[in-house]
């Protein structure tokens, strides 16, 4: 449900003032940047399409019954990630909370693309088992879009302040998915190499 959520969440930025949410944070001059703002609505708009289809390849039942929307599904959602890392990389020298946010939203834009990457050449050789391994962590790191919403809010309390909340979220909405993904494929037996 949260995925879905977060995956309609973009929806908003067509009806929301741009005074608003962390668009009230960036400058004039970056807003009104071209190349900031196709990155920008990239990185939302494939991000949010990631997390609609992601969650769906993870139902054994819906790969067996339907292989052929899991083959187009795992396609789109390929694309919509290497599109949204993209625009995340890129997005990620802009970052508000200086380097250290940016660091952080670099190396996640970095590993998710990575993960996904692997995950197709796995399929591509018909290696299943590896394929499921590294789409656990694409979709861990795609999460990070859901974990920054929620742990947010929270520090925003904990430090009394946005801009530190916001570069601890940088590293705290994906670091702790991937040491999750990694005993979850552990604990089923899917550990790499």
């Amino acid at each position: 449900m949260l995925a879905i959520a977060i995956g309609l969440y973009p929806l908003a930025y067509l009806v929301m003032d741009p005074d608003m949410g962390l668009l009230a944070s960036k400058s004039d001059a970056l807003l009104a940047d071209t190349a900031w703002n196709v990155a920008f609505y990239g990185h939302i708009s494939f991000g949010g399409v990631a997390l609609l289809t992601g969650w769906t390849q993870f139902s054994k039942a819906l790969r067996r019954k339907y292989l052929l929307w899991h083959r187009r599904l795992g396609k789109v959602y390929l694309a919509a990630v290497l599109v949204s890392g993209a625009c995340g990389v890129y997005l990620s020298f802009f970052a508000t909370g200086g380097w250290q946010a940016g660091l952080g939203f670099f190396l996640l834009g970095v590993f998710w693309i990575g993960f996904t990457l692997l995950a197709y050449g796995a399929v591509i050789r018909r290696d299943f088992r590896q394929h499921g391994r590294w789409m656990v962590y694409s979709y861990a790191a795609c999460f990070a879009a859901v974990a920054l919403r929620i742990w947010m809010p929270i520090l925003i309390l904990v430090f009394g302040e946005f801009l530190l909340a916001y570069r601890v979220v940088a590293w705290l909405c994906w670091v702790p998915n991937l040491i999750f993904a990694y005993f979850w494929v552990k604990r089923r037996g899917l550990s790499l190499g």
